[in-house]
């Protein structure tokens, strides 16, 4: 419960002041470690690596993509696996360097050791400060798989330190824990999937969601192969298949469910690391190595740890480039800009499963408690560096921000075509039996959540407050009114219990789909576009359309004259006629396309230059 507790009031206070939270967690950790009545805790490797490390893979693999996954398989594999390997050698040797009496074997376990970022701690960093998401998905991604390749070396590395370990079995050994990591994740994955299709109560389906991981992770670790990838490959299997296999309401509480063990199992593990310190320095004290020493060994081992991960990032990019001078005829690989590298490279903060695999080296291990501070140090002095100095560097390189405008852009295409496939399915299955008003009721609500997504764009323009949004407002309002009702009604035992609880559980999922904190788009210095992945292709699109003034700066002439309002302004592109879009409540830019068969319009919206095309309800 103290845990708990601790990790509650520190990540709420670190929240307040933009303070990152796992750094303030270990440092609350050292200084409990310190107060008199704190129970020395051990934190036992197996726990981790067994009880919480499955759980919190699976948490981030079900909300991965797996096409973005797809997308970035390369990057990702020259990351996770390129990069552990690269890290274990060059901190193996600095360490075999520095570290009296150690084996070059001890050196590269403990580079192992040291080798996977912990990317929870970049990807907060990141989403609070505005990366670019192709670099966050990109570090999630590594982090996904990078767990795998960093304890398949470190298995191999205390191998070694056993007796003669050759070339042929290294190889041997990767080969197995993956193919035999792969395997058990795919059987899972798809076993799960099968048995969460036939489930239709969530209570059970989240329970099952919860042993999925462990399911996974022991048979892989049994065969000897890599239970991190067969758990991370079953979760990106269902995390792809939700959709598909599971119904709405469950999919709401297995998100739910998950996110809170991920908040509580990361940010508790945070903690334990700080816990740690005390019980680490007096194993420590025993070595015979003096302070100045040991402050060398822990700067050497931090230092190459982060100037590897550097080097990679800063060799790749050399090496693609060598390339497209030498191979100009091969298909050009694309090249991040170096801002990318940059930050790619210092967003390698280290965490959970560094010092959980630095217990897991043997008791015998040559300077075993050395190399325990040391990989202490790699995860404390990173997040404290790399994590306190990634956002100024991120704001310094003005790497371009996720922006709400384009994400709205690609909602209100996405939701549009939904709308369009849904009233052609209502046309196909109606019958002349079905009363008109709930047909009328149906198009309405599609048409209404299609047009909240348009909405959001052009904030600058004539409304200050949109329809969707004074309908938020008043729903609202109404909601705490209903609600004060029910409390009534409760208190007074006038309705059985069970009959409220339904009551209430309706208001609670209406007042959820309406409490949407929006985020305004910003049109300052910058032009939307319909994002590549999003435009569409026709023949009227692709014409080249010439200017055409516009027959009003700023105001719908039809809405003028029939004494109504809009929300947001196109153009024609033939004429040059500026109307009202479809939010609006005449609908005047459509009712031009019928009346004139001009096929597209354009926003007029300011900063906002993306299309529509009428004819083939495409946006370019």
């Amino acid at each position: 419960m103290a845990l708990v507790v601790t990790v509650l009031v520190v990540s709420a206070v670190a929240r307040r002041l933009d303070w990152s939270a796992p750094l303030c967690l270990i440092v609350v950790g050292v200084a409990a470690s310190y107060v008199p009545g704190v129970p020395e805790v051990h934190l036992d490797p197996e726990v981790v690596l067994l009880g919480l490390l499955p759980p919190l893979l699976y948490s981030a693999a079900i909300q991965t993509s797996l096409v973005d996954f797809r997308k970035n398989r390369g990057a990702i594999g020259l990351m996770s696996v390129g990069l552990v390997v690269f890290t274990a050698l060059g901190v193996g040797v600095a360490a075999w360097a520095v570290i009296p009496g150690l084996p070059l074997a001890g050196g590269i376990a403990l580079g192992a050791v040291v080798a996977p970022p912990d990317a929870v701690a970049a990807s907060v960093v990141a989403r609070r400060v505005g990366m670019p998401r192709k670099l966050i998905r990109l570090l999630e991604g590594e982090s996904l798989f990078n767990d795998a390749a960093a304890l398949v070396a470190l298995r191999t590395a205390i191998a070694a330190l056993a007796g003669s370990v050759s070339l042929w079995q290294v190889g041997a050994d990767f080969f197995r824990a993956a193919i035999g990591g792969a395997v058990v994740g795919l059987v899972v994955g798809f076993a799960a999937a099968f048995i969460r299709a036939r489930m239709d109560e969530p209570v059970l389906d989240t329970a099952l969601s919860f042993a999925v991981p462990f399911i996974a992770y022991i048979p892989a670790e049994a065969i000897h192969g890599s239970g991190v990838l067969a758990v991370v490959i079953a979760g990106l299997i269902l995390g792809h298949k939700a959709p598909q296999i599971l119904s709405g309401s469950t999919r709401l509480a297995s998100r739910l469910n998950w996110q809170t063990i991920q908040f509580l199992l990361e940010n508790m593990v945070f903690l334990l690391i700080g816990l740690q310190l005390r019980r680490i320095l007096a194993e420590v004290g025993e070595s015979g190595l003096s302070l100045a020493m040991l402050t060398w060994i822990c700067v050497a081992v931090l230092g190459a740890t982060i100037l590897t991960r550097v080097l990679w990032m800063a060799g790749i990019g050399t090496v693609k480039r060598v390339e497209r001078r030498l191979l100009p005829k091969k298909p050009r690989a694309k090249i991040w800009p170096w801002r990318y590298s940059a930050v790619i490279a210092w967003a390698g903060m280290r965490g959970v499963v560094t010092l959980a695999a630095a217990f897991v080296l043997p008791a015998d291990t040559p300077q075993r408690a050395v190399l325990v501070l040391a990989a202490f140090v790699v995860v404390a002095g990173t997040l404290a560096v790399q994590g306190m100095t990634l956002p100024p560097l991120i704001r310094r390189l003005r790497l371009p921000r996720p922006d709400p405008a384009e994400d709205a852009l690609q909602e209100a295409a996405v939701l549009h075509d939904m709308t369009r496939a849904a009233l052609a399915k209502l046309e196909e299955i109606q019958s002349p039996d079905d009363p008109p008003e709930i047909i009328q009721r149906l198009r309405d609500r599609l048409q209404h959540r299609a047009d909240s997504a348009w909405e959001q764009l052009g904030r600058q323009s004539a409304l200050a407050e949109t329809p969707s949004d004074a309908y938020r407002r008043l729903r609202l309002a109404l909601l705490e009114v209903e609600r004060d009702q029910f409390l009534k009604a409760r208190d007074s035992g006038s309705a059985d219990d069970d009959v409220l609880r339904k009551v209430l559980e309706r208001l609670d999922i209406e007042e959820s789909m309406l409490d949407r904190d929006e985020a305004e788009p910003d049109t300052e210095g910058r032009e939307l576009r319909t994002p590549a992945a999003t435009a569409g292709s026709c023949k009227h699109l692709a014409h080249e359309w010439t200017d055409k003034e516009p027959s009003s700066a700023d105001s719908c002439a039809a809405c003028i004259a029939e004494g109504t309002t809009w929300v947001h302004l196109r153009m024609c592109l033939k004429c040059g006629n500026v109307a009202c879009c479809d939010s609006s409540p005449r609908r005047h830019a459509t009712r031009h396309f019928q009346e004139s068969r001009h096929p597209v319009m354009r926003s007029f919206e300011p900063g906002e230059t993306w299309r529509w095309c009428f004819v083939d309800k495409q946006l370019g």
